[in-house]
């Protein structure tokens, strides 16, 4: 079934993100996953066939291959395993939902750049630093970086985040973010040779951590292709941008029409629809293969 928004009235109004609906139970959430894609910060009227189960199901694979790195939000998965009030509500739950800790938000985004490419490709032709980092002459797009970079942000209420240094990272979050800086590094380097071995380059991805009892826990979703860039290593070659198994096919089609990147985003068309869920699904597979 395709799922565009949660109404479980009886449990609470739910905060709406671009693609989540997450329910304040008190002391943690009820956090769902739904088909609902957005591009340039747009939500798009069309709903992705399965998204929401493939992005919610790569989360778990790897906060289960991560749980020895860092701690992570995760309460329960099994919907059969819910709190009674959810029973009614399980075909819109089923592989698409967690309950989770709530934890304090720590406001920076802990990016990890394996790769030259997206943003940081376009401030590298600029001649500019990336989150204060000058990397060398000569490099080109997509190419592997010697070693993997962090470039955070800081989260914005509103509109775009910012781009900051490590340096004004640590000024903000004081020795806590040298552990986000160690852990982010740690799962990516992690995630990379897991991936690798399955044919899939990460080139780039970014986290979310939070506080519960005073330490430090991955939270929201982690490695999934609305947050990493996964590229086919088979077909991988530096030069050029490179096929992403993400939503690139819409940003792309998008791209194409007279539409100003403003609500209301236009509807996609079937194709383009039924190649974006095919790609999610792809990834999935890849991903998970002898894991599930």
């Amino acid at each position: 079934m395709l799922l565009g928004e949660t109404n479980f009235t009886d449990i609470g109004i739910p905060r709406r993100g671009k693609v989540r609906d997450i329910y304040d139970l008190g002391d943690k959430l009820l956090v769902v996953t739904t088909d609902r894609l957005s591009a340039f910060d747009v939500v798009l009227p069309t709903l992705i066939v399965d998204k929401g189960k493939n992005l919610n199901l790569i989360s778990l694979f790897w906060f289960d291959e991560m749980q020895y790195t860092v701690g992570n939000h995760i309460l329960e998965t099994d919907v059969d395993r819910y709190p009674q009030q959810f029973k009614k509500y399980a075909d819109q739950l089923w592989e698409r939902s967690v309950l989770v800790r709530k934890a304090k938000v720590i406001p920076v985004e802990c990016i990890v750049r394996g790769y030259l490419s997206g943003s940081g490709w376009t401030k590298y032709q600029k001649g500019l630093p990336i989150c204060g980092i000058k990397l060398p002459d000569g490099l080109l797009e997509s190419q592997k970086l010697e070693n993997p970079i962090f470039t955070p942000t800081k989260k914005a209420e509103t509109g775009h985040d910012e781009d900051i240094t490590f340096d004004e990272m640590v000024k903000m979050l004081g020795p806590m973010a040298y552990e986000m800086k160690e852990k982010s590094l740690e799962i990516y380097n992690r995630a990379f040779s897991i991936a690798e071995s399955k044919g899939i380059i990460i080139a780039d991805t970014k986290f979310e951590f939070g506080m519960v009892d005073r330490t430090l826990i991955i939270i929201d979703e982690l490695l999934t292709p609305d947050s990493s860039r996964f590229w086919d290593a088979e077909t991988y070659e530096p030069g050029r941008s490179q096929d992403s198994y993400d939503k690139q096919i819409v940003r792309d089609y998008l791209e194409t029409l007279d539409w100003d990147k403003t609500y209301p985003g236009p509807e996609l068309p079937a194709s383009i629809a039924y190649k974006t869920a095919k790609r999610y699904r792809e990834i999935f597979l890849k991903l998970t293969a002898n894991s599930i």
